[in-house]
């Protein structure tokens, strides 16, 4: 992409300005330098201070609390996911019966079962 000479002025206009002015510019619209974070410096807008909804929960999730329950729960949901499927293997035909089955062979097996079953039924 080829830049057109006004194009290239236009966007190093701002390097040839007086810091100072800079400086200014950015405080009179709202941004204030701040202590620095871990070796750079930061600038804060007032502008950012009210949090949107997406930015409230996402600090919300980051929390240890919250990330604590959160993998509390998706463990139960994982258990009672697991105990179905036990239950579902229980209930289908195989030689050996103890055969370990995956999670998609089980559903498979289950779907041929059912289908197998309507069919007895029909005839």
């Amino acid at each position: 992409m080829m830049l057109s000479p006004d194009q290239a002025e236009a966007d190093l206009s701002w390097t040839q300005a007086d810091p100072e002015t800079l400086l200014n510019g950015l405080k009179s619209a709202g941004c204030t330098s701040d202590e620095p974070a871990e070796g750079e410096e930061r600038a804060k807008c007032k502008a950012d201070q009210p949090l949107s909804r997406e930015e409230k929960r996402r600090r919300r999730r980051a929390t240890a609390k919250y990330r604590s329950a959160h993998a509390t729960r998706e463990r139960i949901r994982v258990e009672a996911f697991n105990v179905a499927f036990a239950e579902l293997r229980k209930l289908l035909p195989t030689l050996p019966p103890d055969k370990k089955l995956s999670k998609i062979e089980i559903l498979r097996l289950a779907i041929c079962y059912i289908s197998y079953l309507n069919h007895v039924l029909d005839v």
